[in-house]
């Protein structure tokens, strides 16, 4: 009995030394892996990259990607997230309501480079001062983001976009205790922030301006103006990381272009678009206006035809506003615009164009003037176009006309 005891117990330690010997081992052989993905990081630089805007609408506000370069392996890769497809199904939809997938895509940097150099838009580079540490932590992050269940994420434009993906792969990779900058900017909003990338583009900045609500006037800070990439590499340049000793670094160790274009070389065709601006249209069809609401006054007498064409196209308008209520885009939902470019506008052509017939003015007007009134003084929340402001006044002059015009031909009879 005990000396079946003395061989239970001489097993277990047996089993015992064995498991730590094995254990020793490992770690060991994981110490010396590491130590030798370290070393290999000596090899490795990781860029940012900033990539001039372009001329299509999704490329007006620049791009952003990594640069992967591993001198002793030979690799050169570009990290990009802005990888999308519009063979999606009902892609547009899903684009209008905020369920736009995108996904992160690896491929050789010469490929990249050449489909920027074919769209004639140029490419700055900054190279990071990173440790090796952080090169092996960022290359770990690269590689488990690219798994194929982790590459698709949902886009959002300003929240997390191909630009915030690439900030975040480096930031939530480095050992810092905080990220300082050498200046402050001004404050901004999501729409200024828009403004400053579209000014050149009126169409594809009215269009916008149209979309976007209340909440794209709030004040952001510098983190959220990150979202766009001329942002990102301003902040890049002047970034300092400071760790949890006190000491600190450049984050940026050197700035210089992969890729340079010169605009007067870049070929545009030309659009009819370019003279005729939102301003140009929207005066001229005011002033048309204008002139027949004088041609009412002096007959007493209004035009259905132009009651129905206002309400249709405004009515229009409407229904894409009421659907961005339902978009995930975060600042469409509450959007003042909606007031005068109103889908019950559709709704209510028939009987006031009926009622105009009959020489009399409907109860809508009155709606539409109170509307129009409220739009105005929303102006106080919301930055609106300038055009869309004329198109208020005009649309609250011209409803107060008509119920004037009808009501000075159609007196109350006075009670005896």
């Amino acid at each position: 009995m005990i000396y079946f005891c003395i061989v239970k117990r001489f097993k277990y330690i047996l089993r015992t030394l064995m498991l730590v010997a094995i254990a020793t081992f490992c770690m060991q052989a994981h110490a010396q892996q590491q130590d030798s993905l370290l070393a290999d990081m000596d090899s490795v630089e990781i860029s940012l990259l900033t990539c001039s805007p372009g001329h299509e609408v999704w490329s007006l506000y620049g791009h952003t990607a990594l640069r992967f370069v591993d001198k002793k392996h030979h690799d050169d890769l570009a990290i990009n997230w802005g990888m999308f497809s519009f063979q999606q199904k009902n892609f547009i939809l899903r684009f209008i309501f905020g369920k736009t997938d995108y996904q992160m895509g690896i491929e050789p940097f010469n490929y990249f480079m050449i489909e920027y150099a074919k769209d004639g838009r140029s490419i700055i580079a900054q190279r990071l001062n990173l440790t090796r540490e952080e090169k092996l932590a960022i290359t770990k992050a690269i590689a488990q983001n690219y798994e194929p269940q982790n590459r698709e994420y949902r886009y959002n434009f300003f929240y997390d976009n191909c630009t915030t993906r690439a900030r975040d792969m480096i930031f939530q990779n480095l050992h810092l205790e905080r990220i300082q900058y050498s200046s402050r900017r001004k404050k901004s909003t999501w729409r200024k922030e828009i403004h400053n990338m579209n000014h050149a583009h009126s169409w594809n900045e009215f269009s916008t301006d149209l979309l976007l609500g209340i909440k794209a006037d709030n004040e952001i800070g510098r983190e959220e103006e990150q979202f766009l990439p001329h942002n990102l590499k301003d902040d890049f340049a002047e970034a300092t990381i400071i760790d949890a000793s006190g000491n600190k670094r450049a984050l940026v160790d050197s700035t210089y272009y992969i890729l340079k274009v010169d605009k007067a070389n870049v070929h545009i065709e030309p659009s009819i678009w370019d003279d005729v601006t939102p301003n140009v249209l929207f005066y001229s069809f005011i002033i048309l206006n204008l002139l027949i609401l004088v041609i009412e006054w002096q007959r007493k007498k209004t035009f259905w035809l132009v009651d129905l064409i206002l309400l249709t196209l405004s009515g229009l308008a409407g229904l894409i506003l009421t659907a961005m209520i339902f978009s995930e885009h975060p600042t469409v939902s509450l959007n003042t615009l909606i007031l005068v470019l109103n889908p019950f506008n559709l709704v209510f052509v028939y009987p006031v164009s009926n009622q105009i017939i009959k020489g009399k003015a409907h109860w809508y007007f009155r709606v539409l003037a109170y509307c129009c009134l409220m739009m105005l003084v929303g102006t106080s929340w919301q930055d609106i176009p300038s055009p869309m402001i004329i198109l208020a006044a005009f649309l609250l002059l011209r409803t107060c006309s008509v119920i004037y015009i009808y009501a000075s031909r159609n007196p109350k009879k006075k009670n005896k």
